[in-house]
């Protein structure tokens, strides 16, 4: 059995893959050439003590995970559309992006749910109830977004893509050979996936919020902003335990299946070409791993990250 140190996500027509200091994304172009990039990963978050920390490490590794994902998505983008491969990962575009999907889906699954059963307020026997109503409603919101959005057929090449990324994973965890059909037997969730960590902050914030109570609207709107980070710290702590304990854990393995069972939404059969460039990612990523630090650092210090391509 390996560490559980890989984890990643799918982009435009490949997958970007994260392990201990390096990320790697892997594309196939409109010719079915494959195109490989990598980089290390920010030694001031990875290697910080803060990182040690519960509950703080969950928000840092969240918001530079957003970061990550924009960066590879954007990369992927251009090169899979047969654009210019030499893009830029950063700057306020990138970052301005990222504010924004996170103020739209705070509005949405956040705010919403929290204006309708406002209203009802009154016809509402008790503030459980009424946290959990909001709870009901911000869930099935989410819901039918992502299986709204599983029509599109260019998202559901992706949700693919997102189901080759977990079957390489499972497989590599599994220590299987890393080949198309071997990997091809491994189902296409995975108990540290990203939708599972979204249905755990849905669940955690009914809990924490009837703590408070029913309070005014205005302290209500308030309360509900200042929880996500809170949330969000406690459910990646949750979703790192189930990680490292879910195959040897009836309960977490039962309390992990409505997330599994999500997964089944956010992810698509792959086929044998998808997991072929999941393998690479992932086979690459492995390879710049194994590197000792100081021939890492020299093999980034040109361009501050590494790029081929295969026929």
């Amino acid at each position: 059995m390996t560490e559980l140190d890989y984890g990643g996500q799918a982009v435009m027509e490949g997958i970007m893959m994260r392990g201990k200091r390096h990320w790697t994304v892997c594309v196939r172009t409109l010719s079915g050439e494959l195109v490989l990039h990598s980089e290390p990963l920010s030694h001031v978050i990875y290697r910080s003590r803060v990182l040690r920390w519960p509950f703080v490490r969950g928000l840092v590794l969240l918001w530079d995970s957003l970061g990550l994902g924009l960066r590879a998505l954007i990369w992927s983008a251009d090169v899979a559309l047969g654009e210019d491969e030499d893009v830029s990962f950063a700057g306020p575009l990138a970052w301005g992006t990222v504010a924004l999907s996170l103020a739209l889906g705070t509005g949405l699954f956040v705010l919403v749910p929290m204006f309708l059963v406002s209203s009802l307020d009154q016809h509402i026997a008790s503030p459980v109830l009424g946290n959990a109503a909001e709870g009901g409603v911000r869930l099935l919101l989410f819901v039918a977004y992502i299986a709204g959005i599983g029509l599109i057929p260019d998202v559901r090449r992706v949700f693919a893509y997102h189901g080759a990324e977990h079957k390489t994973i499972n497989a590599y965890e599994d220590g299987a050979p890393l080949q198309p059909t071997s990997v091809a037997r491994y189902p296409r969730a995975h108990p540290r996936c990203g939708t599972g960590f979204l249905l755990v902050v849905l669940v955690i914030f009914v809990f924490v919020s009837t703590l408070m109570g029913r309070p005014p609207l205005v302290v209500r709107l308030v309360s509900r902003i200042v929880l996500i980070p809170i949330v969000a710290g406690l459910s990646y702590e949750f979703l790192k335990l189930v990680g490292r304990h879910y195959r040897s854990n009836v309960l977490l393995r039962a309390l992990a299946a409505p997330g599994l069972a999500l997964q089944r939404l956010t992810t698509r059969e792959p086929d044998l070409d998808m997991l072929e460039v999941g393998i690479r990612a992932l086979e690459e990523l492995l390879r710049f791993d194994a590197l000792p630090a100081q021939e890492d650092a020299a093999s980034h210090q040109a361009s501050g990250g590494d790029s081929s391509r295969e026929g």
